[in-house]
């Protein structure tokens, strides 16, 4: 399979697995007022996709709570296929709360046994499975992997079922290490970056997960976990897209790599919550849509730059009109 790989079964371009949670997020620093929206960073990629044009579906479990009412609400609005979402009627759906202050905004969580904590391979084996498979895409997280052992199982499942249907995954580190210890985080994220067929880190996450600081060897390191391609985001500075070039050959061979570095937009930026969802959702889009890797990731770096630019992590995501205008 190659990046642009098109089967004429696939009727879904991208679909993603995880947990959506209601937002509240701080409006100015110095008082605690908070604009309630949507956040969750797989539904945040996946709404992304969907205004960038795309045929989308997104799996999840949610509370039987006027909070899932409102993200179904949303999903709909946005044309995104919710027949793989169930309600559980005995947990809630998560919520978080994001500050901001002079070190960045922070995030502080209230998911505890929520209701797509609870998400299990039982649950996987019905809709969201046809669902893996009418799609070009699959999309998990590290958040998806870390918010309980079963939902952990559930994305390894996952994406099982999505090698077996030939579907694409792709992969975003998202640590967040309020969920889980470093050492489980770096055993479970390298077990999943072999696993798909391309790696969406941040740098902030990876010099985390692996202490390197420099781009180029976060990539190499990336690589030499089995990630054949990478796309470093780089926030502000960008992003550093990495693919096999020359696959090995002969004994002894080595494959190469080839990187290419984006440059960032210089904007007024507001709120960065959910600017990496907002690049994944963008460039899983125009790959859907026969971009070339290196091209989508600079139609994504556009769209994060306009993310960045408005409050909270679903509102701010562009429609592809704007992207193009900004791209003009």
């Amino acid at each position: 399979m190659t990046l642009a790989t098109t089967r004429h079964e696939k009727n879904i371009d991208v679909v993603s697995l995880g947990e959506a949670m209601v937002e509240f997020n701080q409006t100015s620093p110095e008082q605690p007022q908070y604009l309630q929206g949507f956040g969750g960073d797989t539904s945040n990629a996946i709404i992304a996709a969907a205004r960038a044009g795309v045929r989308t579906a997104y799996l999840t479990r949610l509370g039987d709570d006027l909070f899932a009412q409102q993200l179904r609400h949303l999903w709909h609005a946005e044309g995104v296929n919710t027949e793989g979402i169930e309600i559980d009627g005995h947990a809630p759906t998560g919520i978080y709360f994001v500050t901001h202050g002079p070190n960045g905004h922070a995030f502080s969580y209230r998911r505890a046994d929520s209701a797509a904590s609870k998400m299990n391979v039982n649950w996987l084996s019905g809709t969201p499975t046809a669902l893996i498979g009418r799609a070009k895409w699959l999309h998990v997280s590290g958040i998806s992997l870390a918010i309980s052992e079963q939902a952990c199982n559930t994305v390894f499942a996952a994406l099982d079922i999505a090698r077996r249907m030939r579907t694409l995954v792709s992969f975003d580190s998202n640590l967040r290490l309020k969920l889980w210890s470093i050492e489980r985080a770096r055993i479970h994220i390298a077990n999943t970056m072999n696993r798909c067929d391309l790696f969406l880190p941040s740098l902030e996450d990876m010099i985390a997960l692996t202490g390197i600081t420099e781009p180029e060897a976060i990539v190499r390191w990336s690589h030499d976990q089995g990630a054949l391609r990478v796309v470093l985001k780089l926030g502000p500075n960008g992003a550093l897209v990495s693919e096999q070039r020359v696959p090995a050959s002969g004994k002894g061979g080595q494959a190469q790599y080839e990187s290419v570095l984006i440059p960032g937009h210089p904007v007024n930026s507001v709120d960065a919550t959910g600017a990496g969802d907002c690049f994944c959702g963008n460039i899983l889009a125009r790959l859907s849509l026969g971009d070339d890797l290196v091209t989508a990731a600079r139609y994504a770096n556009v769209a994060a730059s306009l993310a960045v630019q408005q409050w909270g992590a679903v509102a701010c995501l562009p429609t592809a009109q704007q992207v193009r205008q900004q791209i003009a």
